[in-house]
C-alpha cells in the first residue's frame, strides 16, 4: 500500500486534485496496487483558519507519507500579507522541509495539440524535453538577502554538494531517455556559474556515455522557442530553471496542460504547473490534465508503476485527438467538455486501453 498526502491548496487546487484521485484510484483497481489518501489544508486555505500557509501538522502528514501531491495555492484574497504569510510560502517551506531539491519539468507537445502553440507545428513535433531544475538553493535561499530604502540585494550561492546531485540526477535521467544533457548558466558574468560549469564537467566522468554540452541562460531561452527538439535533458539552476521552465511550458500550447514531480532523497512532490485561477474555481470548467498527468508521474517515477503511467498518457493523448477540450484549450470545432467530462473520458479511455491489451496485472 503507498500512502499519498494530499495538499488540494486554494483556487482550482481542489478540482484538479480530485480529478487526479479518481484516475489514481482506477489505475490502482486495474494493477492491483492500494493507495491511501490523507488529506491536509495548505496555502490561502490554510491561513484562513490557523493564520499560518503551512502547519506542522500539514508537515506531519507529508512525512508520514510516501509521496505529496499538492494541486495549487495563492489567490488574491491573500496578496497584501506579509511574505511569510503569504500562500506561496508553503511552498518554499515544503520544499526545504522535505528536502525536494530536484524539480522535473516535462515539456512533451501531444501530436493533437500542435496547432494551440504559438510556433509552428513543423518546429514542435516531437518536441520532448526534460527539463532539471536546482529547487533548495540558489539565490531564492541565500543569504544575506533584503532591502532597505537605498537598495536590494540577494545571494546568489551554490555549494559543490548541491550541483553534484542534481548533475547527476541529470545525468541518470538522461541514460533512460537520448543521453544527452544541456547545462545551462551564465558563466560568462557569474563567479557562482563559472563553481557550478566546473562542477557539472567533474560529475560528468561519471557518465562518459552522456553527451554534456553547455549553454548561457540567455541563449537557451532563444534556442527554446527556436528549436526545442535540439534538447533531451536540461539541467541548470533555480532561478534560470525558473524561467526556462515556463517558456519551455508555453510552447506546448497551454501551461496548464503540464505535470512537474519535485524529488529528494527520502520524499517526492507532484503538483500541475499551472496557479490556482482563482477566476473559474468551482465553475468545473478547468483543465484537469495537467493534474492526471502528475499522477502519471508519480506512478513512474515513485512507485515504479510505469505501464500504468504510460497507458495514462496514452488515454490522454487519445482523448485530445478526439476533440474533447476544456475551455483553456478550446478553439472552434473543439468538442467542449467540464472539468468531470475531460476526467471521465481519460478513465474510460484508461479502461478500454488496459482491456485491450489484456494486461496481467500481477506480472508488473
Amino acid at each position: 500500500m503507498y500512502r499519498i498526502a494530499l495538499l488540494p491548496g486554494d483556487g482550482i487546487g481542489p478540482e484538479v486534485v480530485n480529478a487526479a484521485v479518481k484516475v489514481l484510484k482506477i489505475a490502482g483497481e486495474k494493477f492491483n496496487t492500494e493507495f491511501e489518501f490523507k488529506t491536509a489544508l495548505i496555502g490561502g486555505s490554510s491561513y484562513d483558519k490557523f493564520k499560518t500557509p503551512l502547519t506542522d501538522e500539514t508537515l506531519d502528514v507529508c512525512y508520514s507519507s510516501d509521496v505529496v501531491f499538492l494541486g495549487a495555492v495563492g489567490g488574491p484574497d491573500w496578496e497584501n500579507l506579509e511574505h511569510h504569510l503569504k500562500p506561496e510560502a508553503a511552498l518554499l517551506k515544503l520544499r526545504k522541509a522535505l528536502g525536494l531539491f530536484a524539480n522535473l519539468r516535462p515539456a512533451r507537445v501531444y501530436n493533437s495539440m500542435l496547432e494551440n502553440s504559438s510556433l509552428k507545428a513543423d518546429v514542435l513535433k516531437g518536441t520532448d524535453v526534460l527539463i532539471l531544475r536546482e529547487l533548495t538553493g540558489g539565490i531564492y535561499f541565500g543569504e544575506p538577502r533584503g532591502y532597505d530604502d537605498e537598495k536590494g540585494f540577494n545571494t546568489m550561492i551554490y555549494t559543490k554538494e548541491e550541483v553534484e546531485r542534481i548533475a547527476r540526477k541529470a545525468f541518470e535521467f538522461a541514460r533512460q531517455r537520448n543521453k544527452r544533457v544541456a547545462s545551462v548558466d551564465k558563466a560568462n558574468v557569474l563567479e557562482v556559474s563559472q563553481f557550478w560549469r566546473k562542477v557539472v564537467v567533474e560529475v560528468r566522468k561519471d557518465y562518459p556515455d552522456v553527451q554534456l554540452n553547455h549553454m548561457y541562460v540567455d541563449n537557451a531561452a532563444m534556442q527554446i522557442v527556436r528549436d526545442p527538439k535540439q534538447f533531451d535533458v536540461i539541467l541548470t539552476s533555480n532561478l534560470f530553471g525558473d524561467i526556462l521552465s515556463d517558456i519551455a511550458a508555453m510552447i506546448t500550447g497551454s501551461l496548464g496542460m503540464l505535470p512537474s514531480a519535485s524529488l529528494g532523497t527520502k520524499y517526492a512532490l507532484y503538483e500541475p504547473v499551472h496557479g490556482s485561477a482563482p477566476d473559474i474555481a468551482g465553475k468545473g470548467i478547468a483543465n484537469p490534465i495537467a493534474a492526471i498527468s502528475s499522477a502519471a508521474m508519480m506512478l513512474k517515477y515513485s512507485f515504479q508503476m510505469d505501464k500504468a503511467s504510460e497507458i495514462i498518457e496514452n488515454s490522454i493523448e487519445n482523448v485530445l485527438s478526439k476533440g474533447y477540450r476544456t475551455k483553456d484549450i478550446f478553439k472552434e470545432g473543439d468538442k467542449l467538455v467540464t472539468t468531470e467530462e475531460m476526467t471521465n473520458l481519460i478513465i474510460e479511455e484508461f479502461e478500454k486501453i488496459v482491456a485491450t491489451q489484456a494486461i496481467n496485472v500481477f506480472t508488473l
